[in-house]
């Protein structure tokens, strides 16, 4: 009856809270509509967290959807599993003018397993299934839901995603005191954000942010919007009692509740570790075989069963079964390494192609992944467990160059995993090409890449022969009718480089017209790539990944023909990076082309992108150089 009751007034609240709240479009600013997709008109957040075992979210949300494009951000939906129940969720659709169109009870909505493919998790989702029929149309969206789990108190980001706009975002958090709660704001410009603070409640709200365009080479969300960090000091994950008073604490917090006791292993898989690494004279050759060995005997499977969802399956169990996620892999490992005497450590990360780091001066529960450092001196040598080809002690741009807790029985902390600087990710490239009197183009080249540029291309060794197909004549673009005569691809795990000996032809690479051929001399390695002009650039700019790459050709001539014109030796210098071409006569038919680009990774100012796109247009332009060759 009590449920009942509580119910009522929770819907009677809804309809009060569309009296309030206009829902037609007549009454949207201008302002907030441009670059919009969405608009968010009113988004309230009331989070109550009455002891750690206890957690009620209710949300308040309209959306203005203005065009198909803002669909997908309606976010009228909830996940729910043993621990979190959705005890309340409904919808209303209006029309442009703020008729109703379509109320959806809980009964309408749909309701999926987020379990699919490698992923195997308890986790349910219950959401709003809507197909509109005119553009724009506004969606009331309320829910309550109650959870066991404060772990995971949601970050708040009013700005959602780009092309969305908000009128007015809230979030009230109510805690008991002796949880130890705590937030860190981010990116909010002076003034924005308004804090409003009675007893045990906290109240954070803004107002009449616009909408961003993206913008070529804008940094990720979560490090220009402006969002809200919440953490607990006292917590319960999954019926696990934690403590995230600092990281020291919350690494051995996760230490004692969630390692020990799962790196037991089977007798005979310990025996056969110690054989398999008898001959081994350092800890490191010892831990490489035992990767090897790991990554041959096992498969990726994400696993997200309750507190299977954070703490790691046994690693009798992966032995037996042959396959973990993440955790389950990393756990397996370092249990495997304890077996040969070879220290490691658990390592808790973020991964993301974007480089997010934990952040340092806030603890709580962010990252997504663990992989395993082992240390070695003073260095830390990392391994990505989940990958059955990247070689020993390679990261990739998944986990690089951010920072990761070291799970410990005593004294965890953070530290940075491997960072791939601009001369590490390197391609280096040798070939040579003939060029025959009707234009046509007859060469190879071997490159060898490493650094982040391995990461792109080891997959290469794997990929069929139509993808292979595929992928270079999509990277030799440039080179119309081309045919792929050789590809000969090894991928060297010892040297983590990538191999590339290709072989091509293609008829009509010289523009054969009377007496003359016109060619650009770069065949194997234009670059394209000019970033897009803006008028008015509002966000920073991030090169994410800097790289060097250095080109050696050597190109035969058609006999009978001279040079008549080629194309300058010329060195571009800028904080970006630095770019040379140089055109060497060895002989008459030999002309030697040296060629070197170097891209300094980096987040610059605004203002800095146009003198960028100006560098790439002069490299593209140089890249594109023509050579006039003149019968004799």
């Amino acid at each position: 009856m009590f449920l009942r009751i509580s119910l009522l007034f929770f819907f009677l609240a809804q309809q009060n809270l569309y009296a309030q709240y206009n829902v037609s479009i007549v009454t949207l600013p201008d302002t907030l509509k441009e670059n919009a997709n969405a608009v968010i008109r009113f988004d309230e957040k009331i989070i109550n967290i009455s002891s750690k075992k206890s957690m009620t979210i209710e949300t308040k949300r309209i959306i203005t959807v203005l065009n198909e494009h803002g669909v997908n951000y309606i976010n009228a939906a909830e996940f729910f599993d043993n621990s979190t129940h959705i005890k309340a969720i409904e919808a209303v659709v209006y029309d442009s003018f703020g008729k109703e169109i379509k109320k959806i009870k809980k009964k309408d909505f749909k309701e999926r397993s987020i379990s699919e493919g490698s992923i195997i998790t308890d986790n349910r989702l219950l959401y709003l299934d809507y197909t509109p029929i005119h553009y724009p149309f506004t969606v009331v969206y309320t829910s309550k839901t109650e959870t066991s789990n404060t772990a995971f108190i949601p970050r708040w980001m009013p700005i959602e995603a780009w092309y969305i706009s908000t009128e007015k975002a809230t979030i009230s958090i109510t805690c008991a005191s002796d949880l130890g709660f705590k937030y860190k704001t981010y990116n909010f410009d002076e003034g924005v954000l308004k804090t409003e603070k009675k007893g045990n409640t906290i109240q954070l709200t803004v107002e009449n942010l616009p909408a961003y365009r993206y913008e070529d080479y804008s940094p990720s969300l979560h490090k220009v919007f402006p969002n809200v960090l919440f953490s607990l000091t006292t917590f319960n994950l999954e019926g696990v009692e934690g403590e995230a008073l600092n990281w020291e604490s919350f690494g051995t917090w996760m230490y004692h509740n969630l390692l020990t006791g799962t790196d037991e292993l089977p007798k005979e898989t310990i025996a056969k570790v110690q054989e398999m690494t008898a001959g081994a004279n350092t800890p490191l050759e010892k831990a490489k075989i035992i990767y090897q060995y790991m990554q041959n005997k096992t498969r990726y499977i994400s696993i997200q069963l309750g507190i299977g969802g954070w703490k790691p399956m046994l690693a009798k169990d992966v032995d037996r079964l042959g396959y973990g996620d993440c955790k389950a892999l990393t756990n397996y490992t370092r249990a495997l390494l304890h077996a040969a005497g070879v220290e490691a450590y658990y390592a808790v990360i973020y991964g993301d192609r974007g480089k997010r780091d934990i952040k340092e001066d806030f603890v709580s529960m962010q990252g997504n992944h663990v992989i395993l450092a082992i240390p070695d001196n003073n260095e830390l040598v990392w391994l990505e467990c989940t990958s059955q080809q990247l070689p020993f002690g390679f990261q990739g741009d998944f986990t690089d160059d951010r920072t990761a807790l070291l799970v410990k029985p005593e004294k965890s902390c953070l530290v940075r995993t491997s960072v791939y600087n601009t001369k590490k990710n390197t391609q280096f490239a040798k070939g040579e090409y003939t060029l025959t009197p009707d234009g046509a183009i007859i060469g190879s080249i071997k490159i060898t890449s490493a650094g982040l540029q391995y990461d792109d291309k080891y997959s290469y060794a794997t990929a069929s022969p139509d993808d292979l197909d595929r992928i270079y004549k999509n990277r030799f673009s440039n080179i119309n009718n081309l045919k792929l005569k050789k590809t000969e691809l090894k991928n060297e795990l010892d040297t983590q480089e990538f191999i590339e000996d290709i072989s091509i032809e293609a008829g009509g690479y010289g523009n054969r017209s009377g007496n003359r051929i016109i060619f650009a001399v770069n065949a194997f390695n234009q670059s394209s790539l000019i970033p897009q002009r803006y008028r008015d650039r509002k966000m920073p700019m991030e090169i994410r990944t800097g790289f060097y790459d250095v080109d050696e050709v050597s190109i035969k001539l058609p006999e009978g023909f001279a040079i008549e014109a080629k194309p300058d030796n010329v060195t571009l210098t800028d904080k970006f990076g630095e770019y040379k071409a140089e055109y060497v006569v060895v002989s008459p038919n030999e002309i030697l082309y040296k060629r070197s680009l170097m891209i300094n990774n980096g987040l610059y100012d605004s203002a800095d992108y146009e003198n960028y796109r100006l560098f790439r247009e002069k490299i593209a332009r140089n890249d594109n150089a023509k050579m006039v060759l003149v019968k004799n």
